[in-house]
């Protein structure tokens, strides 16, 4: 994978076993996590601030829930939920990430100042990968089965991850031929949307084949529906241990960025971790 991840005004390098960590911030009313904690502009900039002092290296802000079943909202709503807190952050000079899959959200973050654009839908709506392509920032492909309200109905592969490899596989070719270079992008193999539990169980296993790609893997599993089932935990806030096992799982395998919450037991684990593996 590129040792180094060219993202908007940022040039962003993991370490050997600690990867980077980009911390979310939903500025929604209906995260499957955080129930709505940071639904305004005020509280989604006290929490990002708290995110940056626990030592988050990315920020990440969403103005729309894709958890399993998830009905969208429109562009405008979307944007009124983003726009303030991306406003105030930008000064902050910190790498700022928008997770959308909508290319005239996209346009408009670009334009305030983000640094990478995370897509869920691997920049495969019409104008998506224009928006990119005509940009500096960097970009998470993501896969994603289907759509958010319907992903989890019953999803089925013959083989999940050669399924998933060819589909991010496709992607990289598109967007490098429309003249984003893989030190822009990173993939993210798309854990919980549209797959089982032992579906997300191979992708995670198979963490270190996605570097085969030549873009860096991101790793967001953070007190998913998977670690819940792994742990027999239902309350997604409580599901912190599990998720920093697999945290800990990915960075042993390559990943180069770990999308979480809880920031500070994250980084706390992963920089025993790198020291016990001599990094």
């Amino acid at each position: 994978m590129p040792k180094t991840w060219s993202a908007g005004r940022f040039k962003l390098t993991p370490s050997p076993h600690s990867p980077l960590i980009m911390g979310i911030v939903n500025v929604t009313p209906d995260s499957f996590s955080d129930g709505g904690q940071h639904n305004t502009a005020s509280a989604a900039i006290a929490h990002a601030e708290t995110l940056l002092k626990e030592g988050a290296d990315i920020l990440d802000l969403g103005g729309e829930s894709t958890r399993p079943g998830s009905q969208g909202v429109s562009v405008e709503e979307e944007w009124a939920r983003l726009a303030p807190v991306l406003k105030a952050l930008v000064p902050w000079n910190v790498p700022l990430s928008v997770d959308t899959l909508k290319p005239e959200i996209m346009r408009r973050a670009v334009e305030v100042g983000v640094d990478i654009l995370n897509d869920v839908n691997g920049f495969r709506a019409p104008g998506a990968e224009e928006t990119l392509a005509a940009s500096t920032v960097g970009g998470v492909v993501m896969h994603m089965l289907g759509e958010p309200r319907t992903m989890q109905a019953s999803p089925q592969y013959a083989d999940v991850v050669r399924e998933v490899t060819a589909f991010l596989q496709d992607r990289l070719t598109n967007l490098e031929q429309q003249g984003v270079g893989l030190h822009r992008l990173m993939v993210d193999p798309g854990f919980g949307f549209g797959k089982t539990l032992a579906h997300n169980v191979s992708l995670m296993q198979a963490t270190a084949a996605f570097s085969a790609l030549g873009a860096g893997v991101l790793i967001g599993v953070s007190r998913k529906r998977m670690i819940g089932e792994l742990t027999g935990i239902e309350n997604p806030p409580q599901r912190i241990h599990g998720s920093i096992a697999a945290a800990l799982f990915a960075a042993r395998e390559g990943a180069a960025v770990v999308r979480v919450h809880d920031v500070k037991a994250t980084r706390d684990a992963l920089q025993v971790q790198a020291v016990l593996l001599g990094g």
